[in-house]
């Protein structure tokens, strides 16, 4: 592993020691070349999107050196390394009680809090669908929709289904042997394959938000979500998270209130971020894998 300089924040910008990240299913796609017309020709890709260390250069009234934060790069990847320079709105402080462990596995339900709250509006008493219900966002949109008092079912792999149920979920189900389902006023999508199918479950005035598409058809995958984006009921739309300080003070008041707790598979040190993204591939992961820096 090579050592590259420490980069010189610029102004509005902190520099950040790094503890640890997390490795998201975008990162992989990018890596394997599949979302070249999105993420450029160029190769080798750095990797990293989100986020926890020490902040070293504060340069903002918010953050005394030492504090330990959390975040993300704007719409960028290469947080996997020993010092980042991060935009202070894309910083927050991470809660109380959390290690940096641990709080890696949690940036990403600020994902999870724009789908259901922003964009779908999810209401108490209403029935909710999380695909991937134990992946790295699903896992936070179960308990995230419990939270808000909507009737949450979590689809996922016949191995995980326990988990589905001890993070809040009403209904735990096999995702390859769903039977039927019945409908939905909200889907939480982060699978990105099936989408009319799952579309049909929809209410009358129910929404879909996908935050994945097929990668092996990607054009027809998003020409579906924008074909439907604009429709006044049974809409899809998708987006790409990009937390900002705001949304990661909300995802701590979550977390300090006990609604949402962090789900870490397993830890891989810097050195073997290659075996981290390996295990993703594989599937079956029970919340974050998170790579570990110091």
């Amino acid at each position: 592993m090579t050592t590259g300089p420490v980069p010189q924040p610029r102004p509005g910008e902190v520099l950040v020691q790094v503890r640890a990240v997390s490795v998201n299913g975008g990162e992989l796609a990018i890596r394997a070349g599949r979302l070249r017309p999105f993420s450029g020709k160029r190769f080798p890709k750095r990797m990293g999107i989100d986020l926890v260390g020490e902040v070293v250069a504060p340069e903002n009234s918010r953050f005394a050196a030492g504090d330990l934060v959390w975040g993300g790069l704007p719409r960028r990847l290469g947080s996997a390394a020993e010092y980042v320079a991060v935009p202070a709105e894309r910083l927050d402080h991470v809660p109380a009680g959390l290690d940096a462990v641990q709080a890696a596995a949690l940036p990403v339900g600020t994902t999870a809090i724009t789908a259901l709250r922003d964009m779908a509006a999810l209401a108490p008493g209403e029935r909710l669908l999380v695909r991937g219900a134990t992946g790295g966002v699903g896992y936070i949109a179960v308990q995230l929709g419990k939270a808000m008092g909507a009737h949450v079912t979590g689809l996922a792999s016949a191995n995980n289904l326990d988990l589905v149920t001890e993070l809040g979920a009403h209904e735990a189900i096999d995702y390859r042997a769903p039977g039927d389902l019945g409908s939905f006023d909200v889907i939480f999508d982060t699978v990105g394959t099936g989408l009319p199918t799952f579309r049909r479950l929809l209410t009358r005035h129910g929404r879909m938000v996908a935050i994945a598409f097929d990668l092996d058809r990607p054009v027809r995958s998003l020409g579906y979500i924008a074909a439907h984006a604009m429709r006044r009921g049974r809409w899809v739309r998708g987006f790409s998270g990009n937390p900002t300080a705001s949304l990661l003070a909300e995802l701590g008041r979550w977390v300090d209130a006990g609604a949402i707790r962090p789900q870490v598979d397993r830890v891989f040190p810097l050195a073997d971020i290659a075996a981290a993204h390996r295990a993703l591939e594989q599937g079956g992961v029970q919340g974050k894998i998170v790579v570990q820096i110091a």
